[in-house]
């Protein structure tokens, strides 16, 4: 406010206003993606309220805490084969993130812890850190993302990214708040969450965007040979209403074997059928995702196996559809997924005596001819009092060929892990392994 010494006695003509500079010219198109609100997407954020936003940084709080119960109730309290949770009968916090995207004159990155189970569950899922020294899984447990790169204003953006990001391979998100369902099927479970390398992002139109990649392996820190893998996104989203996802990748992922080859891709639909924000059911939408992969050389074969040369390939998919009510404050998710896996090559190391990626178990061979079929669903209902705050409840029911889940007697031995997973055993001790598998999962995750 003026004070007496600013007030001047006599009122002065007003100056004629200075005319602004004139805009530097832009060659940017609009923004990707940017005509639509896409917060009802399986795998993306609903949030649209930044508040620690500032001109540089813009930070972000995560937290995804959680009570699962298995029916099961195995007595060491492990959960076989999710990504998303590892404890049965206890309060765990699955992840916890501090972190925050930097821009500044075209120079980017982002960096977003990984604290919690998520820090010890995701990076014994990578067999790379085998090979070599540096304990790879030690130096990048804590990062879920972390790279660095440069936008170009061309067409609708360019940019290139250097270091760790999600994948979105399976089309869920790695961070649970921004998909419709907890527990994942076996596609998105069974598929990479994240890449190591490098990442291209080219948006022809504010429609479609197309992603190389130049990366390590197939969610690995480190290669498990001697060549990077390649893989690629086409994401197309031509009405806010309908988006199509397409990936396809190529790499040498078994360790120590340079001849044998991978080839997945990974294809989904997700479609906003329904949209009326003033009725009590104000959205409805689904996605459907199908994979196929396989692996040849190296002693398998794509198809039309033999003795020799079992055939070693993966099909799956997933269908799930989702309603809103009560101006988003509800939501209901149905759906599942099936799978069959011959060889076992993507399927995950269940944490027998401490077994992981790299040190399996024999009480769980994973040898080429060996098959695995599975099929899961899951029925889940979110309370969302804001964009910011998700409460959720959900019941999970899986079930495989072969046994594959803990069941009472769980699967760690008596007094404890022995440190040496990948023995055959002198006692009389095995792992309580079953073909079923259900759960009831509550969990409330916090996104600032």
């Amino acid at each position: 406010a003026p004070t007496l010494a600013t007030i001047p006695v006599a009122p002065a003509p007003p100056a004629p206003p200075t005319p602004a500079p004139a805009p530097a010219a832009s060659t940017a198109g609009p923004a990707p993606f940017g005509f639509a609100d896409w917060g009802w997407m399986n795998g993306q954020s609903r949030q649209t309220d930044f508040p620690m936003a500032g001109k540089v940084l813009n930070p972000m709080f995560s937290i995804d805490v959680g009570y699962n119960y298995d029916f099961s109730n195995p007595i060491d309290h492990s959960i076989v084969g999710s990504t998303s949770s590892g404890r049965s009968n206890e309060l765990q916090i699955m992840h916890l993130g501090l972190g925050t995207d930097v821009n500044y004159k075209g120079a980017r990155g982002r960096l977003m812890t990984q604290l919690g189970l998520y820090s010890t569950m995701t990076p014994r899922n990578d067999g790379s850190p085998g090979r070599g020294q540096w304990n790879l899984a030690d130096a990048y447990k804590y990062i879920t993302e972390g790279y660095g790169g440069y936008h170009w204003d061309v067409n609708s953006g360019i940019n290139v990214d250097a270091g760790i990001f999600l994948s979105y391979v399976g089309l869920c998100s790695y961070y649970n708040y921004e998909n419709w369902t907890n527990q994942a099927s076996y596609v998105s479970s069974n598929t990479p969450w994240f890449f190591n390398g490098i990442r291209i992002q080219w948006f022809p139109t504010d429609k479609l965007k197309i992603e190389p990649w130049i990366i390590n392996g197939w969610q690995s820190y480190g290669e498990f040979n001697s060549s990077p893998g390649l893989g690629f996104q086409i994401a197309y989203r031509p009405t806010g209403s309908l988006t199509f996802v397409f990936s396809g990748y190529y790499g040498k992922d078994t360790l120590s074997d340079p001849d044998r080859l991978r080839f997945h891709t990974d294809n989904s639909a997700v479609i906003k059928y329904f949209d009326a924000p003033e009725s009590f059911i104000d959205k409805a939408a689904f996605s459907l995702t199908v994979d196929a992969g396989c692996e040849t050389g190296g002693g398998v074969s794509c198809g039309n196996g033999t003795a020799t040369a079992p055939s070693q390939y993966f099909l799956g998919a997933m269908l799930y559809n989702r309603l809103w009510f009560d101006h988003n404050t509800f939501g209901l998710t149905v759906g599942g997924g099936v799978m069959t896996n011959p060889g076992r090559y993507l399927v995950l190391t269940p944490p027998i005596d401490g077994a992981t990626a790299f040190a399996q178990s024999p009480f769980f061979p994973q040898t080429p001819g060996l098959g695995f079929k599975a099929w899961d669903t899951t029925e889940t209902f979110d309370y969302m009092p804001s964009e910011n705050i998700t409460f959720r409840g959900e019941y999970v029911h899986r079930w495989a060929n072969v046994p594959y889940f803990a069941g009472h007697g769980g699967v760690t031995p008596p007094g404890g892990n022995d440190g040496n997973p990948t023995a055959t055993r002198t006692d009389t001790w095995t792992p309580d392994l079953q073909q079923g598998e259900d759960r009831i999962t509550i969990n409330m995750m916090v996104r600032i």
